[in-house]
């Protein structure tokens, strides 16, 4: 192999109360794939921020082409090369698909005015090259996510990096875009680009990674070849450990039914969808992106009024209700886009995990502080919430733990229905177990459940029945026993579906 294009020695950076990266060390050659694995928390994203800019070390180097150098702010990075595709969107809703690819770096004219034709045919061009049917001029907020995801692929790609860092790129795109996404990468390096690819599905790194290091606790554990690694060693080295079969075992659901859908309409997202969730049931809804899972799971929740139909739920008939109507009467709602609906970042862990429940911890209008810790920190100790304290800010999570204080935000509603649109991604395998066993665990104890995921062996390994969406009706329904990975690909592409 080459000499390596990119060295990191002892990279090391401490936050308050956490050591996120300890005297980290790896090496990329021009023209490699290298995967970085690990555990939400191990320090992937850190190193990654480091690499692009975003921080600085408190000691170490860096070496790049041979020579030491200081990367002092994102500008400085792209100068040298380097572009980083982030696991959460960073596109600015209200600017069209070409003004944020080249946001910071406009064509001008004489007169300073922009130019945005040549910023829409360049973009055009670069959307092409990845086949995609995007239109440049549209605004990012009219983007679907894996839409706004492939952007955030162009706008990288369009400063002629050197090295391209893509965190979690493939966490929201359907089979066929990441059949794309990876045949651009075999490209990419053809042409010589070095790559990090940071990725919880191990499959993928198999098939396009030529190298992988695995960190654990802020820690480099190992580096090795991708011929010489398996699924095992990989997870035993990433949690310590070794995990046995994630899924935890299902018991049977009561008959009582909980939530039914009667002929739901939402035009043009929804056309007359029925289904019905029985109390200790995990219902799966599985379907390509687009198909209309997640219009369903906001229309149950009252996000999104229904034009026609019935949402009954224990009975009860519910109208144009809205959302704090349904955590009123026991609804929960895990949401896919966890950094734009779920989350206030500018708050602490201890004020998100409370947003649901102030009517619960309050006195004369005036929260219980005593009563609000005592009740939040047995969920974050129980779902292993990685934090220094109940007042760190959320925003200094890693994503899984930031999933984790929302699953422990619901919990503490004490719902009766709990929906979860898309509960693990982004999150590493060992997170990945826990929550199957917190959904499992909530089922036995009698919640109803509700799963929107892209992953089929999560919707295979979890759910009791299976509901496949297509083009916004239901395209079939699957007993645990009769569903199989073929079966449900072939419902949502609308194929027979044989045996």
């Amino acid at each position: 192999m080459n000499d390596p294009f990119l060295v990191l020695k002892n990279i090391s950076k401490s936050f308050p109360g956490v050591k996120a990266l300890d005297h980290v060390s790896l090496d990329v050659c021009a023209g490699e794939c290298l995967a970085l694995v690990g555990e939400n928390g191990a320090g992937k994203s850190t190193l990654m921020k480091i690499l692009s800019g975003a921080l600085t070390p408190d000691e170490g180097e860096i070496m790049l082409n041979g020579h030491r150098v200081s990367i002092e702010s994102p500008v400085a990075a792209r100068n040298l090369g380097i572009s980083m595709i982030y696991q959460e969107l960073n596109l600015l809703p209200e600017l069209t698909v070409s003004e944020n690819i080249f946001l910071g770096r406009e064509p001008t004219g004489m007169l300073g005015l922009l130019r945005r034709r040549e910023m829409a045919e360049r973009s055009s061009q670069w959307l092409a090259r990845l086949r995609q049917d995007i239109d440049s001029r549209r605004p990012a907020r009219e983007l679907s996510l894996a839409e706004q995801q492939m952007v955030e692929i162009v706008k990288a790609l369009s400063l002629d990096a050197r090295l391209l860092i893509m965190d979690e790129p493939s966490s929201i795109l359907t089979d066929k875009e990441l059949e794309e996404l990876f045949r651009l990468i075999k490209k990419l390096k053809e042409d010589g680009l070095a790559i990090i690819y940071i990725s919880h599905r191990l499959e993928e790194i198999f098939r396009i990674c030529d190298r992988v290091t695995v960190m654990r606790d802020g820690r480099t554990i190992s580096t090795r070849s991708v011929k010489e690694a398996n699924h095992g060693l990989l997870v035993k080295e990433m949690v310590g450990r070794e995990l046995a079969n994630i899924f935890p075992a299902r018991q049977e659901p009561a008959d009582e039914v909980v939530l039914e859908l009667k002929e739901v309409w939402r035009r043009p997202r929804l056309r007359g969808v029925s289904i019905i969730v029985k109390k200790g049931e995990i219902v799966g809804l599985s379907g390509l992106v687009g198909a209309g899972r997640t219009d369903l799971a906001r229309c149950v929740f009252g996000a999104d009024p229904i034009d026609e139909g019935e949402i009954l739920f224990q009975g009860r008939r519910l109208g144009h209700h809205r959302p704090d109507e349904a955590i009123a009467l026991g609804i929960g709602f895990l949401t896919e886009d966890r950094k734009a609906q779920g989350l206030l970042l500018n708050m602490t862990v201890r004020e998100n995990i409370s947003l649901a429940n102030l009517a619960r911890i309050a006195r004369a209008g005036l929260i219980s502080r005593t009563k609000e810790k005592a009740r939040i920190a047995p969920l974050v100790e129980s779902l292993h919430i990685k934090t220094p304290s109940l007042e760190q800010s959320i925003s200094n999570l890693s994503g899984g733990n930031q999933q984790k204080v929302i699953v422990a935000r619901w919990l503490l509603t004490e719902s009766r229905l709990l929906i979860f649109d898309e509960p693990t991604r982004g999150i590493d395998i060992g997170a990945k177990a826990e929550i199957y066993q917190l959904i499992s665990s909530l089922a036995n104890a009698g919640k109803s459940i509700l799963v929107v995921s892209s992953e089929l062996p999560e919707i295979l390994g979890l759910c009791h029945r299976v509901y496949v969406m297509r083009e916004g009706e239901i395209a079939g329904e699957f007993s645990a026993a009769s569903a199989s990975q073929e079966v449900l690909l072939a419902a949502a592409m609308g194929l027979p579906i044989s045996g």
